[in-house]
Order: structure tokens, then C-alpha cells, then sequence
């Protein structure tokens, strides 16, 4: 995923097609002259429609489409004919896109499998033809219904990226590293904060031909959950992982101090991920001795229980891996 055409944000217009009007209309024919009622049915307008699509990993396709409309149905006409029903618009987007109500924030849907089809806007439903409304003692209606009118609103797409682990840490914990190390995805990797600056996915191999998806996500800062650094941005990915992956670097002065820092800004953000699963482990453990990691971990809680490993040596790697595993699959 190169920065320029990663894409997990777009607000667009979207309208449905509205129904089409019914018709009032009269059966005349040469030797009927004062036929009964025959006016058929408006036909149904456009839905405006989400599909998943596994082949899709950003929203860039749908950057320049700021206005999608479906087609309106047809009127109905004589000898009970329905109108033509309007062509739907089928927008293809990643697994994980939420849609929402630009104006309400409210959820609109979203798109968790691949195939997955949802209404996001719904077309109009068509008018009745004034056969309808013939009865024993109105054997003439001269009236028929109006089709539904569209739906128009602004709608914002965000992509949530799914994947089984979800790296938090802030910037030079060695997230990006791991994920080359563990996988064969490339992420840039430096010596400076924000070196990644859009979410990479990597497919981690594990035993017996199984495999489970890593996702690096931009680091996080204190304040992030209130838009500092790269802020809200990327925090609604870490919302799709099944567990996650606290990192914190070795030569940090403080690493119980960051850890708390990390959670807080997750709380912040969205208290629901408290509740996931998670994991903790410090980074660059090639950097220290045996005297302190001793030290660090008279420093932490017993229960977090970290695990060390070097990316870069590949020391504890095997076991970080174990221990996500069997976290993915506690469940």
C-alpha cells in the first residue's frame, strides 16, 4: 500500500433513484368506448448499493465519485403495463468499509465479507395505476399515486482494515520491523517517527501451513485521541483487529509508563477496545542485557507478563508467534 493511493476516507453524495408514477389511464378500444380503469404501476427506483469486494484494499477508486445517483423508475402506462424499474449502482469497496450519515455520524452499514451486498440508500417504490384503486362502488378511479421520492444525503466511507493481530506502539517501537521480519510485506522503515504513514497488512506464516494477517498501524502518540500526530486517522483501524499487540521498545525510559499511555489513548478513543484481548511485548530486546530486562520487569505488573524479541536478531520471535496464536484461537 504506497501513501499516495492509500485511500480509507471519502465523502460522497449519494441519491437513490426515485419510483416512477403510476398511471391513470382508461381501456379504449373500437367496440369498448368506456373501458374499465387500466393504468399499471410506477416501476421502483435505483437502490444505491455496497458490495464487498476482497480484491479492493482502499477506497481510492471512489475519491473522484463525490456524486453517485441511481436511476429513477419509469411511469407505468395503459393496458396495465409496470414501468421500468431503475438501474441500481453497485459500488464495490474493501471488507471493512463502514458507511455513515455525514451529517449524524449515525452507522449506515457495513461490509464485513467478501460478495456481502447491503442497501445503502434505498430507491423509491413505484406509484399504483389507478387499477388498483377500482372497487365495487368506484368502478372509475380517476387517480393514481405518485411514486416514493428519492433518497439524497452525504454519506462518509471509512475503511476499517480487518486483520487477526493489530500492532500498537508509538512511533519507533519496531512495528514496521516485526512485520518484515514475520511476513512478506516491504513497509518503509527508518530511524525517525512516522516512517509509516498508511496501515500495512502482512500475511504471517505459522506451523503446519496455517497463517494468520498482521496490520502495522501508524504509531500512536499521547493525545492522539484528540487528533494529535496522526490522531483519529488511524486509530478506527486498531477497532477491527481480533487482538492486540502492544509494543513498547527496550530503551524507552520508561516502558510501564508508555504501556499505560498506549491504553489510555485507546480508552479514549473508543472504551470497546479495552475488552479485546491483548498482548504485550517489548521490542528491540538486542539492545539489553539479561541485568535489565530483570529491572523492566520488577517495574511492571506481574500479569502483563511480556514477552521480549529482536526483529533483528530474531531472538523470542518463535514465541511471540506462539503466544499469538494461541490468543487468535482462545476463542
Amino acid at each position: 500500500m504506497d501513501s499516495p493511493n492509500f485511500i480509507d476516507y471519502v465523502k460522497i453524495m449519494g441519491r437513490s433513484g426515485k419510483g416512477g408514477a403510476g398511471c391513470m389511464h382508461f381501456m379504449r378500444a373500437k367496440f369498448v368506448p368506456q373501458g374499465g380503469p387500466d393504468g399499471g404501476d410506477g416501476g421502483r427506483g435505483g437502490h444505491l448499493i455496497l458490495r464487498g469486494a476482497r480484491n479492493k484494499w482502499t477506497l481510492i477508486h471512489l475519491k473522484y465519485r463525490k456524486h453517485i445517483f441511481a436511476e429513477s423508475g419509469q411511469g407505468g402506462a395503459g393496458a396495465n403495463k409496470t414501468g421500468k424499474q431503475g438501474k441500481d449502482v453497485i459500488l464495490e469497496v474493501p471488507i471493512g468499509t463502514v458507511a455513515k450519515d455525514a451529517e449524524t455520524g449515525e452507522v449506515l452499514v457495513e461490509i464485513l465479507e467478501d460478495g456481502e451486498e447491503k442497501i445503502l440508500l434505498r430507491g423509491g417504490r413505484g406509484g399504483l395505476g389507478n387499477i388498483n384503486f377500482k372497487t365495487s362502488t368506484n368502478q372509475a378511479p380517476i387517480y393514481a399515486q405518485p411514486g416514493e421520492p428519492a433518497i439524497e444525503k452525504w454519506i462518509v466511507l471509512e475503511l476499517k482494515l480487518l486483520a487477526d493481530v493489530g500492532l500498537v506502539g508509538f512511533p519507533n517501537a519496531g512495528k514496521s520491523t516485526l512485520l518484515s521480519a514475520v511476513s512478506a510485506a516491504k513497509p518503509e522503515i527508518a530511524d525517525y517517527a512516522f516512517t509509516t504513514l498508511v496501515p500495512n497488512l502482512g500475511v504471517v506464516a505459522y506451523k503446519d501451513y496455517q497463517s494468520f494477517v498482521m496490520a502495522d498501524i501508524p504509531g500512536i502518540i499521547e493525545g492522539a485521541a484528540e487528533g494529535k500526530g496522526l490522531g483519529l486517522r488511524f486509530l478506527r483501524h486498531i477497532e477491527r483487529n481480533s487482538i492486540l499487540l502492544f509494543m513498547v521498545p527496550a530503551d524507552a525510559p520508561s516502558v510501564y509508563a508508555q504501556y499505560k499511555i498506549l491504553l489510555q489513548e485507546l480508552e479514549a478513543y473508543n472504551p470497546e477496545l479495552m475488552h479485546k484481548n491483548r498482548i504485550f511485548a517489548i521490542s528491540k530486546a538486542d539492545l539489553i542485557d539479561e541485568e535489565l530486562q530483570r529491572l523492566i520487569l520488577a517495574e511492571l505488573p506481574k500479569h502483563l507478563n511480556p514477552v521480549f524479541f529482536s526483529a533483528a536478531t530474531g531472538a523470542g520471535l518463535s514465541e511471540l508467534k506462539d503466544l499469538i496464536w494461541q490468543t487468535i484461537n482462545a476463542n
